[in-house]
């Protein structure tokens, strides 16, 4: 029996990465997915011709090129990371905390994902240095670790991997003989585009990592469900490619026909796809850095967010507060900030991180306060609206008062 512990505490929630924004749906792809609707055939698996040229195109763009037979479209990120572990065999690594879907579908697979801390400054790739003890350590245990997932631009910390980091990571990934996934859902969802360097690791190491890009909430609706993977070059890419299509095909697992137009159309980026896509991108990034500065200002310790729709923080310097409410673990303090801001507020645990810690993951999207998408969209500063103001307001109060407490827990009495 292994002494190293796998990730995992407690249920965790299955389905796509992203809980929505909150908008309407774009009436392009309304319109898109309303004329496929009567289609009678089926998209094959993996992916039909227009939908795998859109996708290639979509990598081109991003420095990522590649050919039809190297790419594949699945209905969601986590069909094509269950076909990946299938695929790859042995054991599964993550980073430590990590996005909350990962690990469930490598112990579907009875394969146990074992996590790797991250570094101080940012999530999403393990700290080298940890990488290669976890591995030495799990193969000295008779495990077989094969296949690293990591993100650049990370759920749930809202971080971007510097380079340098990346770079370290991955030669000790390749020293070790491992694949790696790299999941890029978040990659356009940067905060400050101009001041923040964001590479993959397929321009990196374009014969070791596979790419995964979940459509669903970033392009498309959250209920659309659609994904790419980009396999690496060469005859082991090719390999893997093809072992990921026979899963795909055991499992019957093809994007619905009218999705898969609506993908292929929001892949090809028209204008009025990469207008929502930034305009979104704005307005949670401000939302993000508001309760950002509310938590920190509450004495919470949390990284400035860089990406996506979250935010990561730690409330260990709250902890007399917390544990004069009974708020003894990340379950219990998840369950407290639920009730208070009422709003979802998943404690750490959900993403790999240890129980004990008392951390969380905000959410921008409940924070928008349910106000109408064009409304927020089109305001010149939407944190001025007053649903939006409001659902800020209440998280602010709630941390002011966990901060007033523990000073007040602190103080000689």
């Amino acid at each position: 029996m292994r002494r190293t512990d796998p990730v995992g505490h407690g249920p965790v929630r299955f389905g796509p990465p992203f809980p929505g924004d909150g908008l309407p749906v774009l009436p392009e792809l309304s319109a898109v997915l309303a004329a496929a609707a009567s289609r009678g055939d089926a998209e094959p698996v993996g992916g039909g011709p227009a939908l795998l040229d859109a996708a290639c195109g979509y990598g081109d763009r991003r420095g990522l090129p590649a050919a039809p037979d190297r790419v594949a479209v699945a209905p969601g990120a986590p069909a094509l990371l269950v076909a990946l572990t299938a695929a790859l065999g042995g054991d599964v690594l993550v980073p430590r905390p990590c996005a909350a879907w990962w690990a469930p579908y490598a112990r579907l697979l009875g394969r146990p994902a074992f996590s790797v801390p991250a570094p101080a400054d940012s999530g999403g790739v393990p700290d080298p240095y940890a990488l290669l003890e976890t591995v030495r350590r799990l193969r000295a245990e008779g495990g077989d670790p094969r296949l690293l997932v990591l993100s650049v631009a990370d759920d749930p910390t809202a971080t971007v991997a510097p380079p340098e980091l990346l770079h370290e990571t991955l030669e000790a990934a390749v020293g070790e003989g491992l694949h790696l996934v790299s999941d890029e859902t978040w990659r356009d969802t940067l905060h400050d585009p101009h001041d923040t360097v964001l590479l993959s690791p397929a321009e990196m190491l374009p014969d070791r990592v596979t790419v995964v890009t979940d459509l669903a909430g970033a392009l498309l609706p959250p209920g659309w469900p659609a994904a790419v993977a980009r396999f690496p070059a060469g005859g082991d890419g090719d390999a893997l490619h093809a072992r990921v299509l026979d899963v795909l095909t055991a499992l019957d697992a093809r994007v619905a026909a009218p999705v898969a137009a609506a993908a292929g159309y929001a892949l090809s980026e028209p204008e009025p796809v990469t207008a929502r896509v930034a305009a979104a991108v704005r307005l949670h990034g401000r939302v993000a850095a508001a309760a950002h500065r509310a938590v920190v200002a509450a004495g919470a310790l949390s990284r400035p967010p860089r990406c996506g729709r979250h935010l990561y923080a730690d409330l260990t310097p709250l902890a007399p507060a917390l544990t004069a409410r009974g708020v003894g673990d990340a379950q219990e303090l998840e369950d407290f900030l639920t009730g208070r801001l009422g709003m979802p507020a998943p404690g750490g645990h959900r993403f790999g991180d240890d129980l004990e810690a008392p951390r969380v993951r905000l959410s921008t999207a409940p924070l928008l306060g349910g106000a109408p998408g064009a409304e927020v969209l089109d305001a010149p500063d939407p944190l001025e609206l007053p649903r939006v103001r409001a659902a800020l307001a209440r998280l602010g109060s709630v941390f002011d008062d966990l901060r007033d407490d523990a000073r007040r827990w602190e103080s000689p009495r």
